[in-house]
Protein backbone atom coordinates (compact mmCIF):
# COMPACT_ATOMS: atom_id res chain seq x y z
CA UNK A 1 0.00 0.00 0.00
CA UNK A 2 1.85 3.02 -1.22
CA UNK A 3 -0.80 5.73 -0.92
CA UNK A 4 -4.22 6.23 0.60
CA UNK A 5 -5.75 9.36 -0.86
CA UNK A 6 -9.10 10.93 -0.17
CA UNK A 7 -10.21 14.33 -1.43
CA UNK A 8 -10.11 16.99 1.29
CA UNK A 9 -13.87 17.48 0.92
CA UNK A 10 -14.30 14.03 2.46
CA UNK A 11 -11.90 14.38 5.40
CA UNK A 12 -13.17 12.95 8.66
CA UNK A 13 -15.73 10.63 7.08
CA UNK A 14 -13.71 7.43 7.50
CA UNK A 15 -13.11 6.84 3.79
CA UNK A 16 -9.34 6.41 4.13
CA UNK A 17 -9.89 3.76 6.79
CA UNK A 18 -12.36 2.01 4.50
CA UNK A 19 -9.70 1.99 1.76
CA UNK A 20 -7.18 0.35 4.10
CA UNK A 21 -9.72 -2.27 5.16
CA UNK A 22 -10.60 -2.94 1.51
CA UNK A 23 -6.90 -3.39 0.73
CA UNK A 24 -6.53 -5.85 3.60
CA UNK A 25 -9.62 -7.74 2.42
CA UNK A 26 -8.19 -7.91 -1.10
CA UNK A 27 -4.86 -9.18 0.22
CA UNK A 28 -6.59 -11.92 2.22
CA UNK A 29 -8.79 -13.00 -0.67
CA UNK A 30 -5.81 -13.19 -3.02
CA UNK A 31 -3.27 -14.67 -0.63
CA UNK A 32 -0.85 -11.76 -0.83
CA UNK A 33 1.03 -9.82 1.82
CA UNK A 34 1.33 -6.03 2.02
CA UNK A 35 3.96 -3.54 3.03
CA UNK A 36 2.19 -0.37 4.21
CA UNK A 37 4.35 2.43 2.78
CA UNK A 38 1.53 4.95 3.19
CA UNK A 39 1.87 6.50 6.66
CA UNK A 40 -1.90 6.41 7.20
CA UNK A 41 -2.16 2.75 6.18
CA UNK A 42 0.78 1.85 8.43
CA UNK A 43 -0.75 3.55 11.48
CA UNK A 44 -4.16 2.03 10.80
CA UNK A 45 -2.74 -1.48 10.48
CA UNK A 46 -0.43 -1.01 13.48
CA UNK A 47 -3.36 0.09 15.66
CA UNK A 48 -5.67 -2.76 14.60
CA UNK A 49 -4.33 -6.21 15.43
CA UNK A 50 -7.02 -7.88 13.31
CA UNK A 51 -5.42 -6.37 10.18
CA UNK A 52 -1.84 -7.44 10.86
CA UNK A 53 -2.10 -10.94 9.38
CA UNK A 54 -1.52 -9.51 5.90
CA UNK A 55 1.79 -7.81 6.73
CA UNK A 56 4.81 -8.94 4.76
Amino acid sequence: MDHTGVDEAFNGKGYAKQLVYAGVKYARENGVKVIPLCPYAKVTIDRNAELQDVLA
